[in-house]
């Protein structure tokens, strides 16, 4: 009996089981706040006069994620996996990448364990669509409730993101292996 994931460390021999058992990303992304787009952030739909450019939806708190989710895994950028120069990846939803680098991690035998996002945007206030878009992201990562965690910033109306110009999402997880 007992669960093969719980793993026991008493002899060097077994060391072996532990190694890269824990790794650690972190991702960034900044797109331009533009009008006639739509505002899409961790998979939601926000109410707003101006959206993101962006050569997919450009939801960069589900692309700071990506990233964070693929450097864990020594996979590259989203950049490296989606280029903006292909046009099948023109105007795609982000949530669906997100699903798709989440396969790509369990193909080299890792899964995500949780991630914590911040988003920064001077404008419009997100704290309304916060429970949406954890709920999104767990969902389309298949995740317990409680294994994601958004958060929204401003920054005193200092820079591109204070003057309204762009918004910005920072991302860090862990991912474990399978």
């Amino acid at each position: 009996m007992g669960n093969k994931e719980n793993i026991k460390i008493t002899t060097v021999e077994d060391l072996p089981k532990a190694k890269n058992e824990l790794r650690i990303g972190f991702g960034y992304d900044v797109h331009k706040l533009v009008e006639g787009r739509k505002l899409i952030l961790c998979g939601v739909n926000i109410p707003y006069d101006k959206g993101l450019l962006g050569h997919s939806d450009a939801d960069v708190a589900t692309h700071a994620l990506i990233d964070a989710m693929l450097g864990a895994a020594a996979m590259g950028d989203i950049g490296k996996c989606f280029p903006d120069t292909s046009e099948d990846y023109k105007d795609a939803n982000s949530v669906n990448l997100l699903k798709e680098v989440n396969s790509m991690l369990k193909n080299k035998n890792y899964k995500i364990q949780q991630a914590d996002i911040t988003i920064i945007a001077q404008s419009p206030k997100l704290s309304p669509y916060i429970n949406d878009m954890v709920n999104t992201l767990e969902s389309a990562l298949a995740l317990p409730k409680g294994s994601i965690n958004v958060k929204a910033t401003t920054t005193e109306k200092l820079g591109f993101c204070g003057r309204g110009e762009g918004i910005a999402a920072n991302a860090v997880c862990t991912i474990i292996g399978i």
